[in-house]
């Protein structure tokens, strides 16, 4: 059985149109926009978890908007592949298969190899500054046992490399293959840990200082594939006589 999400989960920011009072109808596509980023925020934070049945009327009621409203936003996660739309059935968070798993991240690898070379031919001092901050408060919110801020510090690292060589495509590409590599983590339960993560963050940034592109990518390809590896993308499946074989006392 599909879960239901809880509708803290999907909680409007203070300042969505339906909290100004701005008729209905009036601010659509901002708010379709703001029911899609809710919706990614809580699958980046792990507070929606695939399969989850997401119900037209009920995040109608939590927006204060029209199920065609929904409806527009829900098509857009789709496009996005965050969410599934199956017929009368209705709309689910996004179950990515094995071999989808795998393909997220040998493109993730790929692009963020060649933009990592790219930025530490090109960083600043102010940039290193700014990632030994976004460092360290990723080690805060570990130390505090904050799961969901250190969650999206975790992604939100990689993004902030993106964002130093300002090109917005890139940005944008890298956002989407976050939001899906966060989809696979709940999907097959990684057990790299965020203070294995961090760490990891910690060795780039040094290599980066040192405008060192070749061991920023090696340290880049070593972490990513120490994330690969702690997902459980081979599952042992056992034939059905050892399967049902009783336990030897």
């Amino acid at each position: 059985m599909a879960r239901r999400p809880d509708p803290a989960a999907l909680t409007p920011p203070a300042d969505t149109p339906a909290a100004l009072g701005v008729p209905e109808g009036a601010g659509e596509r901002t708010t379709t926009d703001r029911i899609v980023a809710s919706v990614t925020t809580a699958i980046v934070e792990r507070r929606l978890m695939p399969g989850t049945k997401l119900v037209e009327q009920q995040i109608a009621d939590i927006f204060k908007v029209s199920r065609t409203v929904v409806r527009q936003a829900l098509n857009q996660l789709s496009g996005d592949k965050l969410v599934t739309l199956e017929p009368a059935r209705g709309a689910f968070v996004r179950e990515p298969s094995v071999e989808e798993a795998r393909q997220v991240y040998e493109v993730r690898t790929m692009l963020e190899s060649a933009m990592l070379r790219e930025l530490a031919a090109r960083i600043t001092d102010d940039q290193i500054a700014r990632l030994r901050q976004h460092l360290a408060d990723e080690g805060a919110a570990i130390a505090r046992t904050d799961v969901t801020g250190r969650t999206r510090l975790l992604a939100d690292f990689h993004s902030l490399l993106a964002g130093m060589l300002g090109n917005q495509v890139l940005a944008d590409l890298l956002g989407d293959l976050l939001s899906r590599s966060s989809l696979i983590s709940l999907m097959y339960q990684s057990s790299h840990s965020a203070e294995e993560s961090s760490g990891e963050h910690v060795a780039i940034v040094e290599a980066l200082a040192r405008r060192d592109g070749d061991a920023a990518v090696a340290l880049l390809q070593a972490h990513l594939g120490n994330v690969e590896r702690n997902l459980r993308l081979n599952p042992r499946v056992a034939d059905l006589a050892t399967a049902l074989q009783p336990d030897t006392p």
